[in-house]
């Protein structure tokens, strides 16, 4: 049920309005920019890494000549295992964000990176399919332990106005960070074909940069020291669903953020076959293709972060839901030119990001202090959910029901529908019950 909102200050949540946010009760640095820009330095890295690592794996199966059914499957696999570690270990992220500094968490991690990388280079030095693939679920593990700790440092170093600007900007550097990994993992693909030893140093590097600019990342305190750790993750899951689930528009936030990590995912897995197979590109162009999504996230993010201006605005989210539904159909017809699915995917990328930053700055914003690192956490394991289903809706699609790639996006804009716009509406209530202009 939606919370009341008159209720006290020692509810599990706040109420939003769409004027200024009031005061947070973490002190925030007196300069926060060294702090938060290290932060979008480190996360940027993060990102790079990752699916530089992923899309490195995918091409070098894609390479191999597999029968398209076995290449298929295989690529699925490595989807799937990017996406397990977040669904498994994300709560015990938001652990580790609740009960201790969420900088401490942030460099512990980057120290596991650096252990995962030393791994991955030895997996791909060897040219063991098995352990590049382990290297994979093992990167998405260092993510997924990060990622609460670096969502819920935005309202511990940054002043409650700039929230929704400092969304934009992480979302931007996080989508650069993934269109810069994704370009460079078909750039190394090709360049360093037979010799990916190469590849691992070079992303051994980037992690030790990681490592280091997570120390310039502000000194904030633990923010509940009494927290205690579930062994049983399903349990304490529950407690986190039963906290969004009460509140109508934290509830709605995270179903949207989880569709829209659904899509990416999805459109991710088509674009490589829509390249290969329908294009008949090379490596570097498909990662062209992805980057063209991700560059239009990453300016549709930073966009809306400005437009905000101080306040979370609920207004941008019905007009991303239908730019991604227009777009996802534009970009499913036959026949089109390589620059035209380009700049299709470009704005479909710019409308969810659109449609990222007010959600973000919601499910950072709405929960109590004490509790804001799980419910992170736990909203990060269902958008990880979304992703680990887009695996599993593409073998569907193309496996089961043979569609083409085209096909398939306009599958994915026929869900877009149903899935963006009744979040989009119950939000645009809730915005108008605040005091909002309609």
């Amino acid at each position: 049920m939606p919370r009341n909102p008159t209720s006290s200050p020692s509810d599990t949540t706040r109420t939003l309005t769409p004027a200024v946010l009031a005061p947070s009760p973490h002190g925030h640095p007196a300069d926060w920019r060294l702090g938060f820009w290290s932060l979008i330095v480190t996360q940027f890295q993060g990102a790079f890494n990752d699916n530089a690592l992923k899309f490195l794996v995918i091409y070098l199966i894609v390479e191999r000549d597999f029968p398209p059914a076995i290449r298929d499957q295989l690529v699925l696999l490595v989807g799937a295992l990017f996406a397990l570690p977040y669904i498994l270990f994300s709560l015990a992220g938001g652990y580790l964000a609740d009960r201790y500094s969420k900088r401490s968490v942030t460099i512990g991690t980057k120290i596991f990176e650096i252990g995962v990388m030393i791994f991955a280079l030895v997996s791909l030095a060897t040219g063991n399919l098995a352990m590049e693939s382990a290297s994979v679920f093992l990167i998405s593990t260092q993510g997924a332990l990060f990622g609460p700790s670096k969502y819920g440092l935005l309202p511990e170093l940054l002043p409650e106005n700039k929230l929704s600007w400092g969304n934009g900007v992480i979302e931007l550097g996080t989508f650069v960070g993934i269109i810069t990994g994704t370009m460079s993992a078909g750039f190394l693909a090709v360049a360093f074909r037979g010799r990916e030893t190469w590849s691992g140093v070079i992303l051994l590097v980037f992690t030790l940069v990681g490592l280091i600019t997570s120390f310039g990342i502000s000194r904030v305190p633990a923010a509940n020291l009494s927290r205690r750790f579930h062994p049983n993750p399903l349990a304490d899951l529950s407690g986190q669903i039963r906290i969004i689930a009460n509140d109508r528009v934290l509830r709605w936030a995270v179903v949207g953020n989880t569709y829209l990590w659904f899509l990416a995912a999805l459109l991710q897995f088509v674009i490589v076959v829509y390249g290969h197979d329908v294009l008949r590109v090379d490596e570097t162009q498909i990662s062209y293709l992805q980057a063209a999504v991700g560059i239009g996230i990453g300016i549709g993010s930073l966009t809306a972060g400005y437009l905000s201006r101080g306040k979370i605005e609920s207004r941008l989210i019905p007009v991303a839901a239908i730019g991604m539904t227009i777009f996802g159909f534009l970009v499913s017809r036959h026949g089109l030119g390589v620059w035209s699915v380009r700049a299709d995917l470009a704005m479909l990328g710019f409308f969810g990001g659109f449609y990222a930053v007010p959600l973000n700055a919601l499910i950072q914003y709405r929960p109590a202090p004490a509790q804001k690192g799980s419910v992170i956490a736990a909203a990060n394991l269902l958008s990880f959910v979304g992703v680990f289903f887009a695996a599993g809706m593409y073998f569907l699609c193309a496996s089961v029901a043979h569609l083409q790639p085209g096909q398939i996006f306009l599958t994915g804009a026929i869900m877009t529908i149903a899935a963006t716009w009744y979040p989009a509406i119950a939000l645009q209530q809730d915005w108008r019950r605040n005091g909002g202009a309609a």
